[in-house]
């Protein structure tokens, strides 16, 4: 019996000590899982870059087997654009960078294969805030081209006419940038260096684009403006247009260089878009091919395209 009363006060002191316990590890997993954590706002680092683009290929086929409304056997159609963005804002620093390509042919059974659309456009501007909405900046413009360009005149051979690196335009300016909102800016510069290259033999020979002949390079100073806006007319309907122009302090100012872009984009599906795009080319420094074959003098270059296809944002 006494010893049955020794058991039992031995298993009652380990019960309690076993209740004691568990309080002090309920109250430990309570203390612990109560608290919340602050996340040290130091640790956050903010999102300097914002970076995309936009790919666009666009594709047409057809052949014709005794049609009797007529048209060429077969033609094909192909178009393709990549655009790039890279922007940086940092406090009063910013740096925009974007950077277009281009491709296009038109191959027919009569004509072959001719280019369409062919274009590199490398845009970058690091401005640094001076008040609101003025900037100062400092704009890179880089543009060429991928293949060589052929003028067609008619009964005679085709004409060599541009080339890669032939034209190709380095353009390096230091000026005032005033942008008022996300949809519009204004680039003006007093002072601008601009290089024209035409890195191919028999352009050079032939003084094409300006340079002296049997020269690859010419060098321009003067003063240039590149205006910038954009907007949406909807969800799913945005332009974009872009101008930009040069006089030429060293030769002839008053004729005043344009290169004038305008997209018009719609989204039709999520993977569909149809682009229509006009370009606007005035140099007085190229000279056109008249339909003689015969070399003519400067004129309005016009390019317009259509296009519907697929579209990748990323």
């Amino acid at each position: 019996m006494k010893n049955l009363c020794l058991l039992f006060a031995i298993l009652l002191a380990i019960v309690g000590d076993m209740k004691a316990q568990d309080k002090t590890v309920q109250g430990l997993k309570n203390e612990v899982t109560g608290k919340t954590i602050n996340k040290d706002p130091k640790d956050t680092i903010p999102k300097l870059w914002k970076k995309g683009g936009l790919y666009n290929l666009n594709f047409n086929q057809a052949a014709l087997s005794n049609w009797s409304a007529g048209g060429d056997k077969s033609s094909l159609s192909l178009s393709t654009l990549l655009n790039l963005y890279a922007f940086y804002k940092r406090g009063k620093n910013s740096w925009d960078n974007t950077l277009n390509l281009a491709y296009g042919f038109v191959s027919t059974t009569s004509l072959g294969r001719r280019k369409a659309d062919d274009r590199i456009d490398l845009l970058s501007n690091y401005g640094h805030e001076l008040k609101k909405n003025w900037w100062l900046s400092t704009l890179f413009n880089f543009r060429s081209q991928f293949t060589k360009g052929f003028a067609y005149p008619s009964g005679s051979a085709k004409v060599l006419t541009s080339a890669c690196m032939a034209p190709a335009y380095l353009l390096l300016s230091e000026g005032l940038d005033y942008k008022p909102n996300k949809h519009f800016s204004i680039f003006l510069s007093p002072v601008t260096v601009r290089f024209i290259i035409v890195n191919n033999d028999t352009l050079s020979l032939n003084g094409a684009f300006g340079v002296e002949p049997g020269n690859k390079v010419k060098f321009q100073l003067g003063a240039f403006a590149s205006i910038l806006y954009n907007t949406s007319f909807n969800s799913n309907t945005t332009y974009t247009t872009r101008a930009d122009l040069f006089s030429n302090y060293l030769h002839k100012p008053q004729n005043l260089i344009l290169y004038w872009t305008n997209i018009l984009a719609v989204k039709v599906s999520k993977v569909i878009n149809m682009n229509f795009s006009v370009d606007m080319i005035y140099d007085d420094n190229i000279k056109t091919v008249k339909s003689n074959g015969t070399m003519g003098g400067p004129t309005l270059q016009l390019k317009e395209l259509l296009g519907i296809g697929l579209v990748v944002k990323f």
